[in-house]
């Protein structure tokens, strides 16, 4: 598979208030303790910005240093909450995470695992800064929505989004996508046997931000995806898990 970096969800955009409040929803105890909080996989922040406000002190860390610059930029231009605590924004290898053991309250890692060049490992080193008791809110992308969300190099088929390409067989589908996919419980799995227990797992519902026609988006939104999760994996485009070290 020749995995490619992704991209992150832009300010105001339907799925990063849907996460959050998923996560309020199920970790909600955990954010408002407060502590140290860590974004594995920042970008430009868009999603940084909502869980830092909860937190007097916070790093987001990102292998692209363009998003990073972003993010910089949105906090200057735009005041949010979060930039009122102690905090940094920076540069890493993808690898290591630059945080020391047992050191983190709250982490989250959304939509970046897949794009690692070793998810066992990135699961371990997500789990080496996560103090005891620690909470990590973890998102992939889910196998069985209809479009394969982060594209495929398909041959002879410019539009790279196509339907139900993502539930072909693994062999199939690693050969031709730029990032991994998970089920649910190869998520779960994972996560265990990175040492995590797991608290929940849930479908994230599309949010229908694709769609741009103002009244399409409020008609889907307000009918057939109009809650954060689902029991229906055909409706979600990813799975969050609520993890923590026992």
């Amino acid at each position: 598979m020749s995995i490619e970096l992704g991209k992150p969800a832009d300010y105001g955009q339907y799925i990063v208030e849907r996460r959050y409040h998923l996560a309020l929803d199920h970790a909600g105890d955990a954010l408002k303790a407060g502590g140290f909080y860590l974004d594995v996989g920042c970008g430009n922040g868009a999603q940084t910005v909502l869980f830092a406000t909860h937190f007097k002190k916070w790093i987001g860390i990102d292998v692209e240093e363009k998003r990073l610059e972003e993010f910089r930029h949105e906090l200057t231009r735009q005041h949010y909450p979060a930039a009122d605590a102690a905090f940094e924004i920076v540069i890493y290898d993808g690898d290591n995470i630059p945080a020391g053991s047992n050191e983190v309250d709250v982490l989250t890692c959304i939509e970046v695992i897949e794009h690692t060049k070793d998810d066992r490992a990135t699961v371990e080193e997500l789990y080496r800064v996560l103090r005891r008791g620690g909470t990590a809110i973890i998102t992939v992308p889910n196998k069985w929505w209809i479009f394969e969300t982060h594209g495929a190099h398909l041959p002879l088929l410019p539009w790279n989004r196509v339907p139900f390409f993502s539930w072909l067989p693994r062999f199939i589908h690693s050969k031709y996508a730029k990032a991994r996919i998970y089920q649910k419980h190869q998520i779960v799995r994972l996560l265990k046997q990175g040492g995590f227990t797991i608290k929940k797992a849930l479908y994230v519902t599309a949010p229908m931000d694709m769609i741009k026609q103002p009244l399409l988006q409020r008609i889907a939104r307000g009918w057939i995806f109009n809650k954060h999760s689902t029991s229906i994996p055909m409706l979600a485009t990813s799975v969050m898990v609520i993890a923590t070290k026992e």
